[in-house]
């Protein structure tokens, strides 16, 4: 099989990119598939829509008869995945504007990854959909593999007795959870609203995560009366613990391509509920997957869990289950057939 080279600017685990292809060349290794990472040699004091503009003219330059399996808008990938999603559309859900050097070299490099690549592979249908929509993109030209999970084994006997310790949780007490970083686009003014019109008082809520702006979204619990509902932990390394404690993970995107969170609260047997902004929530049974961010009636729904453990605990373990069907391996699996198709 011909040299695989793997591209991603960003070289540091810093988002769900970087851990998928950190994933994806640890996969490639088992199977002893020759590759090679290639990142962005470029210093950070140069501006960022230069520094973008740069590693796709110095990646494309080298590439000759190279086969290209590309994380990143470059103009000459041979597979380009889209963990980014579509900038046209993040854009149009942030505010953001195009006069902005960066976004316009983005939207530039994106319409011709997308228009250059062989293949593309979406991460969720709504991407897939995105891409045709914005882009007019043949659909035969788009496959749509969702993200993969390392199934773990965690040693989650000391989650309790430690968070409990930490943070005077009840021993009864049930525990809502959001983890992300960059708040309003994951939605977290959302979901502050949507525990605030709960009915069911017996619970805590863990939001965990990177914000600039965190003063603004405790002002906005106290202001809905949560000061001591909610606690805003910051980031946190150990994450696994909340999953393990928690009942129910809450992500009221505005736009997430996939959303690996989703993955990995329902190995930790949480009930998880998500919008249709969110490329995971493909996964999930439709009545915990909310029209929009702002859907608050789904409310009514969180009370019926929090007043039935039975149910919830149906949930719980059928999250559990399903999550085994989307391992890291099935992925590199199927990328591979991607790859073959070409390649061959």
């Amino acid at each position: 099989m011909q040299k695989l080279y793997l591209i991603r600017a960003n070289k540091k685990l810093s988002g769900g990119a970087e851990m998928y292809l950190a994933q994806l060349s640890a996969q490639l290794e088992k199977l002893k598939i020759d590759h090679a990472v290639l990142h962005s040699p470029l210093p950070k004091f140069l501006p960022a829509w230069l520094r973008v503009l740069l590693f796709d003219f110095m990646t494309c330059r080298k590439k000759e008869d190279k086969f290209y399996f590309s994380l990143d808008r470059i103009s000459c990938p041979d597979i380009y995945r889209t963990d980014d999603g579509v900038h046209k559309i993040f854009l149009s859900i942030e505010n953001k504007s195009k006069t902005n050097p960066l976004h316009r070299v983005y939207l530039i490099l994106e319409e011709k990854a997308f228009r250059r690549a062989k293949k593309i592979i979406a991460i969720s249908t709504m991407v897939k959909n995105n891409i045709i929509d914005v882009y007019g993109i043949d659909p035969s030209k788009i496959v749509v593999i969702y993200n993969g999970i390392e199934l773990q084994e965690y040693n989650s006997r000391n989650a309790f007795p430690k968070l409990s310790k930490e943070f005077r949780i009840g021993q009864v007490q049930k525990i809502i959870t959001f983890v992300g970083s960059g708040f309003k686009r994951k939605g977290v003014e959302e979901f502050l609203h949507i525990i605030a019109r709960l009915k069911y008082d017996d619970f805590k809520a863990f939001i965990i995560g990177k914000e600039k702006k965190l003063s603004c979204y405790e002002d906005l619990a106290r202001q809905l009366g949560l000061e001591n509902k909610v606690v805003f932990t910051g980031p946190r390394k150990d994450v696994n613990d909340f999953y393990v404690i928690s009942d129910i993970f809450l992500f009221p995107s505005h736009y997430d391509p996939f959303g690996n969170v989703i993955l990995e609260a329902m190995q930790f047997s949480n009930a998880v509920i998500t919008t249709r902004q969110c490329g995971a929530g493909e996964i999930l049974d439709d009545v915990f997957v909310m029209d929009r961010p702002d859907d608050y009636s789904i409310a009514t729904t969180i009370d019926g869990l929090l007043n039935d453990d039975h149910r919830l605990d149906e949930i719980k373990a059928k999250n559990r289950r399903t999550v085994k069907e989307f391992t890291i391996e099935k992925n590199v699996e199927e990328t591979l057939k991607v790859i073959h198709e070409i390649i061959h």
